[in-house]
């Protein structure tokens, strides 16, 4: 199986792994290809195994990185999902080097993770395995992992201002979310507004639509997350349970 990497030309033809045949999040889909050919032109790298899965890896420069992250020369892993039948068959290896040989000009490489395996995020388990290590943190769970092919260079850090891990409004549901990812869309405007909706709750729903806004985040991530007074419940797309724990 080969890898293929996406590019202005060819993306209008390609499917991009996630939502594939969704069809509530068609919107989301279409919404995170126009991101992704903004953000080619930036450096942004694409790479699937050429299946009809979930088999790929996205990455960027730190200096192009939405992330509230600060450094120089290193390249940022931004998504990384290997799933269903195309796991333990080496997939994932083969895609974490074909991002180590994009990156063989710069520093290294790091990537956002936590303390455990959570959606939407790469495998710690996975990251320690080809030698990463944690390099910084951010509350609640949120780990910085780097991995150096320059041993004299500086690891990353996360930005002071996204190491709270709070959100500055307290009333109600916040929700953040970004078109990097084509499942927020639908479950962030539709689904979780009409949660709010039907238990009467207040609600703010915010966009991230720049580097600038990312980089401006309560917490190093900014595909999907939703607080509740204040405080992180979830990163994940259905969080009608979790909300349910606290509200009551």
């Amino acid at each position: 199986m080969e890898i293929l990497k996406l590019t202005d030309k060819n993306i209008n033809d390609t499917h991009i792994c996630c939502a594939i045949s969704d069809k509530k999040c068609q919107i989301g889909y279409e919404k995170k290809k126009e991101w992704l050919k903004k953000e080619f032109k930036n450096g942004y790298n694409f790479q699937k195994v050429d299946v009809r899965g979930k088999v790929f890896i996205e990455y960027v420069t730190i200096e192009n990185s939405w992330l509230p992250l600060i450094g120089t020369n290193f390249m940022v892993i931004n998504c990384f999902w290997v799933s269903g039948q195309f796991k333990g068959m080496g997939n994932g290896k083969k895609l974490l080097e074909q991002c180590k040989a994009d990156s063989k000009d710069m520093d290294g490489i790091v990537a956002v993770s936590s303390d455990k395996k959570r959606p939407f995020m790469t495998d710690p388990k996975f990251l320690k395995h080809h030698g990463f290590e944690i390099i910084d943190e951010a509350k609640p769970y949120f780990k910085l992992w780097g991995l150096k092919t320059n041993p004299n260079a500086e690891f990353p850090k996360f930005m002071k201002s996204a190491k709270s891990g709070k959100c500055v409004n307290n009333n109600g549901i916040v929700a953040f979310y970004s078109n990097t990812c084509p499942f927020t869309e639908y479950y962030t405007n539709e689904l979780l507004r009409a949660y709010a909706k039907d238990k009467n709750i207040p609600i703010e729903i915010n966009n991230i639509k720049s580097q600038e806004a990312g980089r401006n985040m309560p917490i190093p991530w900014i595909i999907n997350s939703v607080f509740y007074k204040g405080e992180l419940v979830s990163l994940e797309m259905k969080v009608e349970k979790h909300l349910d724990k606290l509200i009551g």
